[in-house]
């Protein structure tokens, strides 16, 4: 319990800072509603918990492959993250919240953040050197880990509900003109980051 509850708290903490992922969940709540947000999140904690799970059990072999691919896996990522942005810049507000039958639409909400994530292979080397100071792992026994990155898992989805519900309550204050300036504004920020990315590569 002691290790679920660390993380927890860790996939909480990483979850929080509000960066590309952040502001995408935020414009998505406002313009789409609170599933479409909350199911964006999710696809970031299922990316957190897969880097959780190669650290947690010593895969080193795709450890190495993602760290040695990395510098083109930061290129996809950073144009992921452009053409996130200009879509999100281009959008129209929706009319009501996305309901449960907008399957594809939540799919595609889900698979982007998943996708941007991932392409932080150095998130990797992040939660190898988490896991070491907390001692998962190094006895062999992959039930501690696997318990750690369940924990990292349910800590994201929390801070992504928490999220999601607290801007959903300000969504019916903004009238569509606003919600447009939104948009924009989001999908401005977002392609900064783009830019911010692929500027770190080259």
């Amino acid at each position: 319990m002691g290790i679920l509850i660390q993380g927890i708290v860790l996939g909480f903490s990483i979850a929080a800072p509000v960066g590309p992922i952040g502001i995408l969940c935020i414009q998505r709540t406002l313009s789409k509603g609170r599933r479409s947000g909350f199911v964006s999140g999710l696809g970031a904690a299922s990316a957190d918990a897969v880097y959780g799970a190669i650290a947690g059990f010593g895969v080193t072999a795709l450890s190495s492959l993602l760290l040695d691919y990395r510098t083109g896996i930061r290129v996809g990522g950073g144009l992921l993250l452009l053409a996130l942005g200009v879509q999100s810049f281009r959008a129209e507000p929706a009319e009501t919240a996305a309901s449960a039958a907008d399957v594809r639409g939540l799919a595609g909400d889900y698979g982007s953040t998943f996708l941007l994530t991932v392409t932080n292979p150095l998130t990797v080397l992040a939660f190898v050197g988490i896991f070491a100071g907390l001692g998962v792992g190094a006895s062999g026994d992959t039930t501690d880990a696997a318990v750690l990155v369940g924990g990292v898992f349910l800590g994201s989805a929390l801070w992504w509900f928490v999220l999601s519900l607290g801007v959903s309550f300000f969504r019916s204050r903004f009238t569509r003109p606003v919600m447009r300036r939104v948009n924009q504004l989001a999908g401005a920020v977002v392609v900064g980051f783009g830019l911010l990315a692929l500027w770190g590569v080259f």
